[in-house]
């Protein structure tokens, strides 16, 4: 089994003195994703929590939407040319009477540890496969979300505090869960945040915890499309991120109802849709 960190030589330079010593890196490694016996994807990724990473990213990719669904994943033994087991070969079996979407099977898709899902189709693609609406009423009983701006700008903190690979490397994103009251319920870390939120999504899959329809996603750096489109897949409200949202991130959260928060760093924020869930108190300037 590959190891979250490894150590190499490293020569360092520090006010003019020279000095060899070992380093911690994080490990990156890639992982491939098989449905049924058939190639899917391959990510590279943190080794670790690999089984729920395939799970998560076939939510994301609207295969599964349900534990029943899943019937087993396991490690392709005789992975390599002798027959070794690389750890780094997943199969997800479905289960008897599920049926797949037409996601092309044969496209051996490759994601890198920075963007993602390299040429990702548009909205309508997550429009047409989401499961659930970003629906946090729960019935009619239970009111939506409403987050407290207070509390959401000392949830990073709480990430950071959460985070331990990062203390070792400084080199691993994270994502995490939070209750609308700023609980931690599950944080997971990786060399790439899409894999990161895929973990998350993955254990709660199998959890049977899907939809997220009562969370908080906080992830480490920007919000990329990829990641709000892993919000939505999983029926999570409010997203929100360290760094900058990009353009098309914006739009999917206007267009599904996602909250999505950027630039979340002290008490300052900006809300790019979904103010709804914030509760801001005075009305925004258009100024």
């Amino acid at each position: 089994m590959g190891r979250v960190t490894e150590r190499r030589r490293v020569i360092r330079v520090r006010g003019g003195h020279v000095s060899a010593r070992p380093d911690t890196l994080v490990a990156e490694e890639p992982l491939e994703i098989r449905l049924n016996g058939k190639p899917l994807a391959i990510t590279m990724r943190t080794p670790g929590d690999d089984f729920a990473l395939a799970a998560g990213f076939l939510v994301s990719e609207g295969v599964l939407g349900a534990a029943e669904e899943l019937q087993s994943i396991v490690y392709c033994a005789g992975a390599t040319a002798d027959g070794s087991n690389t750890y780094n070969v997943v199969d997800v079996k479905t289960a008897p009477g599920v049926v797949l979407p037409d996601i092309t099977l044969e496209r051996n898709v490759y994601t890198t540890s920075s963007c993602g899902l390299c040429g990702k189709a548009s909205l309508d693609a997550v429009r047409t496969t989401a499961r659930w609406p970003i629906d946090d009423t729960q019935g009619d009983s239970a009111p939506p979300v409403l987050l407290d701006p207070e509390l959401l700008a000392r949830l990073p903190d709480r990430l950071r505090e959460a985070q331990r690979v990062f203390d070792r490397t400084g080199g691993l994103h994270a994502a995490a869960l939070f209750t609308a009251d700023g609980q931690l319920v599950d944080i997971r870390e990786d060399v790439g945040r899409h894999n990161a939120v895929d973990k998350l999504v993955g254990r709660a899959l199998r959890e049977g915890n899907l939809p997220l329809s009562r969370s908080v996603l906080l992830v480490s750096g920007r919000a990329s499309f990829e990641l709000a489109q892993k919000a939505v897949m999983a029926g999570i409200p409010v997203l929100a991120a360290v760094s900058a949202p990009s353009s098309l991130a914006v739009d999917l959260a206007a267009e599904t109802g996602l909250t999505l928060v950027g630039f979340l760093r002290g008490t300052s924020m900006n809300v790019y849709a979904g103010e709804h869930r914030l509760a801001l108190g005075a009305t925004a300037s258009t100024g």
